[in-house]
């Protein structure tokens, strides 16, 4: 999908940490138990959820080193909601159907 207006300008650091910021939420939207399907599927995005968080930490810190000391929200924001973030956050809801209130409660394990 083509943005219709071209994305702000932003500094590597800055480009850096959205990106990471958005792989960690699709990796979040895959281990959600409201729509996750298969446990492998939920292990894979939380090994791949290490090395993205690390790859936040050090945009992050290069920020930091660079004397860049404030976010800017506006262009991120901005840049987040035409890379698709809106739609990808979503799928960290806990939509779908509710629990039925008088079903019996799960078990809670031998003992």
């Amino acid at each position: 999908m083509q943005p219709e207006r071209p994305l702000p300008a932003l500094t590597r650091a800055e480009q850096d940490f959205l990106h990471h910021y958005l792989r960690i939420v699709e990796l979040l939207g895959r281990i959600n138990p409201a729509s996750a399907e298969y446990t492998y599927t939920g292990v894979r995005a939380a090994q791949a959820l290490v090395t993205e968080a690390a790859g936040l930490r050090e945009a992050l810190t290069s920020m930091y080193d660079r004397a860049e000391k404030e976010i800017h929200r506006e262009p991120l924001v901005r840049a987040l909601r035409m890379l698709g973030a809106e739609e990808r956050i979503g799928r960290l809801s806990l939509s779908g159907p509710d629990p039925d209130p008088d079903a019996a409660p799960p078990p809670t394990g031998a003992g």
